[in-house]
């Protein structure tokens, strides 16, 4: 929503929506409080708006300009942005015309030009989201202490993981449900993995395999926010990560305990 009164539009105008639409694409995708800040500051003052006022939290974010204008009009925006995962390439790409910007490269129209081909980035492939799951999962394993069968087993639930995500579940999940499901599903994976011979340590591929679940960036993006005193920011990412963990262990948790009523203790 932007108030705008009777104030007509003009450079100052398209500074403001620039620096807002950098905010928008940093918070959105992960990135820090401080930075989303720093960065529409760095923006404003650059093109001569040093009037303007940041109000940045976990979810939105409020921008002033209290120059006056011809008319007497003043620039206002307030915008909800809902908590996503991270998408840390548009955040270096946001980083990057910051960077380009203050040696001049951009003028107002053509930055805030940019930042809209940035916000439009397409994601990887779906294929490569597979692999990269399923290449992480076993190399985790491994680093958690597993064997290379243990790996091999982390591999193929990471590679069912996303391949489930991505052409069944489509993202019609909340996030807590998404947590939990996921949990579950690696479980199932894993068990039947060392049910046919794969692997020597079910704990180690189940815990290789539920690590593209665990939302690491969030977590310690709500560390450095409260090191930063943007408690309520901080606090709120910090509850959101703590969600999704208690999500995959209940799920991991749960699908355990089936599985053990089914097929008793022994394998487990």
């Amino acid at each position: 929503m932007t108030l705008a009164g009777n104030a007509p539009e003009g450079r100052d105008r398209l500074v403001m929506h620039a620096a807002m639409e950098a905010g928008h694409i940093l918070l959105e995708n992960g990135a820090e409080i401080d930075r989303v800040e720093e960065t529409m500051d760095r923006i404003c003052r650059h093109f001569g708006v040093n009037n303007a006022s940041f109000f940045v939290l976990s979810n939105g974010m409020f921008a002033t300009d209290e120059s006056q204008y011809e008319y007497g009009g003043q620039f206002a925006d307030v915008r909800h942005i809902p908590v996503h995962g991270a998408r840390l390439d548009k955040v270096a790409g946001v980083n990057q015309l910051s960077r380009e910007m203050e040696k001049g490269r951009y003028t107002p129209e053509e930055l805030l030009e940019e930042l809209k081909k940035v916000r439009t980035l397409p994601e990887k492939p779906r294929w490569l989201q597979v692999l990269a799951s399923g290449i992480g999962s076993g190399c985790f394993c491994y680093l958690f202490g597993g064997g290379y069968s243990d790996c091999i087993g982390s591999l193929i639930a990471g590679l069912f993981l996303y391949l489930f995500f991505l052409f069944v579940e489509k993202g019609k999940l909340k996030k807590l449900m998404h947590a939990i499901v996921g949990g579950a599903l690696v479980t199932c994976v894993c068990y039947a993995c060392y049910y046919a011979g794969i692997g020597d340590s079910l704990n180690h591929m189940i815990v290789g395999a539920v690590i593209p679940l665990v939302p690491g960036v969030a977590f310690t993006n709500g560390i450095r926010d409260i090191g930063n005193e943007d408690y309520i920011a901080g606090t709120v990412r910090l509850l959101d990560a703590m969600l999704v963990f208690f999500g995959i262990a209940a799920g991991v948790g749960g699908m355990m305990m089936i599985l053990r009523g089914l097929f008793g203790g022994g394998m487990l």
